[in-house]
């Protein structure tokens, strides 16, 4: 099973660290991807998405170079585990070329 969970608002964040946890409960086997773009950009620098990405190794983690740019955060702010793309909506129709099932939460 491959996801890609996208998050645009960072009051949304949460939710869907809570789903993925769910998700990899029910599936250890998942493919996930996190595409955060937007405000929710911010959210990458929070101590609990932090832990949650230390907790979820096998989730890969994306950043918006654009939102990036809107919100000044730089590479250099994130972990070395959230892969920047030069669009998060460009990333999330490749994404779903490929065969991710796309959940907004």
């Amino acid at each position: 099973m491959k996801v890609v969970f996208h998050v645009d608002e960072l009051t949304k964040l949460s939710e869907a660290r809570h789903n993925i946890k769910n998700l990899l409960t029910a599936d250890k086997n998942a493919t996930i991807v996190l595409v955060v773009n937007g405000e929710a950009i911010q959210g990458y620098l929070l101590p609990a998405q932090v832990e949650f990405m230390k907790e979820c190794p096998k989730v890969s983690y994306h950043a918006c170079n654009n939102a990036m740019n809107a919100y000044h955060i730089a590479k250099d702010d994130l972990l070395e585990a959230i892969e920047v793309v030069p669009a998060g909506v460009m990333d999330l129709v490749r994404l779903q070329h490929e065969g991710y099932a796309y959940i907004k939460p």
